[in-house]
């Protein structure tokens, strides 16, 4: 479920005209709605209710000061990847002792970062990494909490480019070498064991994957207790899909998802965190555009947009489906064709929708990229030297920019000359 609904023909954001907002920031431009996030929050919220648990939203998602922001008002903890989303995650109000840190690559400085903020716990996924969290951990004279990420060989039955739970991937440590890692790092001085992790991929459209994994982490927790350590807590990822493609199945509910977790590891007696990133923010954010031509080529038509793939990378990089709508409702019975809905960087690859149904549009009419708040923002560039798109967040009916647009003087600015070129004079 989102905010984004059409009113007397025009698509709002809550109670805000989403022209509105076109014509006061322009276009493309990114907007997020309040009530959605706080909403997809509470869902799981309610799903594991009754059960120790903390909702750890994952940053990658969307980082926007904002978002973060609004999410831990309602107690949402973080999971970060980088040392940039713990100053992310601590800036926007975050307890330190709700903060998770995985990823494959955590250096050195990041590890003293998290240290030094009193984070809840690292997820180690490598035998160099272990030994490297205990060396920095012993250094500053502290004792790092840790949960080995293990890798369990289930097929997330995903995009091949987010599928983490697999043998082959570069993500976590085998399953079965688990009980020699623990013993291993028990006796460490710098590492306290605390807990297991687990993350086989995102945009997952069925439970089976799910329940295959933690089944497997249900088994790893009895076999690590018997062996004497003290399995307290088990961080079970994220990943559940979202309903990109109105035609297709709806992808199961956190409250399906909170009943697996009950059935397989819910017995166990431990505090179980979630690291939900898409599901929270994917439906809580649009991309607004605006049609700059109408082509016609040998044999089909291109609308070309003010947006591109350098704003929302998702279709070129996964051959990803967004919905496409105008914010303008067509009127009923209006004739609805195909045409390639393409951005203006130089690049094939820069196509949003091939032989897509659509109303009639031309140039200066807008649309909407429906569930674009997750991967979107985050993962823009510059490309072709396109600014960075801002981002608008609506509470009913006000809205802020809450990332502006830098302007090209700014975007250029950050580049230095060398001593040895001298400036161009006019």
């Amino acid at each position: 479920m989102d905010h984004f609904t059409y009113r007397g023909g025009r698509l709002h954001a809550e109670d805000v005209p989403l022209e509105e907002i076109a014509r006061a920031v322009g276009t493309p431009a990114y907007v997020y709605s309040t009530a959605t996030l706080e909403r997809h929050y509470r869902v799981f919220a309610e799903a594991l209710a009754g059960l120790p648990h903390l909702i750890a939203y994952a940053l990658k998602a969307n980082s926007n000061q904002a978002v973060i922001a609004t999410l831990a008002r309602l107690g949402a903890g973080a999971d970060v990847v980088s040392g940039g989303e713990l100053a992310r995650a601590l800036a926007a109000g975050v307890a330190p002792q709700k903060i998770v840190f995985s990823g494959v690559g955590k250096t050195a400085e990041e590890m003293r970062a998290g240290l030094a903020a009193g984070i809840r716990h690292f997820n180690v996924e490598s035998v160099p990494e272990l030994e490297a969290l205990d060396g920095v951990a012993q250094a500053m004279g502290r004792v790092a909490k840790i949960c080995f990420r293990v890798n369990p060989d289930v097929d997330a039955e995903t995009h091949e480019k987010i599928a983490t739970g697999k043998a082959e991937t570069k993500f976590g440590v085998p399953i079965g070498d688990a009980p020699a890692l623990y013993a291993r790092a028990a006796a460490m001085a710098g590492v306290e064991p605390v807990g297991i992790d687990v993350h086989i991929g995102s945009q997952l459209t069925g439970l089976h994957p799910f329940e295959s994994a933690f089944a497997k982490v249900a088994a790893l927790t009895a076999s690590l207790r018997a062996a004497g350590h003290a399995i307290s807590r088990l961080d079970l990822g994220g990943g559940l899909g979202i309903p990109y493609r109105a035609s297709n199945a709806a992808p199961p509910l956190p409250f399906d998802y909170g009943a697996v977790i009950r059935r397989t590891v819910g017995h166990l007696g431990c505090e179980i965190e979630i690291e939900p990133g898409r599901l929270i923010a994917g439906n809580a954010g649009v991309l607004l555009a605006s049609v700059i031509y109408r082509k016609r080529g040998a044999d089909r038509d291109f609308v070309i947009l003010d947006a591109a793939m350098n704003d929302l990378v998702r279709p070129a990089m996964y051959d990803a489906w967004h919905e496409i709508v105008p914010l303008q409702e067509p009127a009923p019975g209006a004739a609805i064709a195909p045409a390639d809905v393409v951005g203006p960087v130089c690049e094939t690859g820069d196509i949003f929708a091939k032989a897509r149904d659509l109303p009639p549009l031309g140039a200066g009419d807008r649309v909407a990229f429906r569930s674009a708040g997750a991967y979107g923002a985050v993962m823009a560039s510059e490309y072709n030297s396109r600014p960075l798109v801002p981002e608008v967040m609506v509470s009913g009916g006000e809205f802020a920019v809450i990332r502006a647009r830098p302007t090209l003087e700014e975007m250029i600015g950050r580049d230095t000359l060398p001593p040895w070129i001298e400036p161009a004079r006019a």
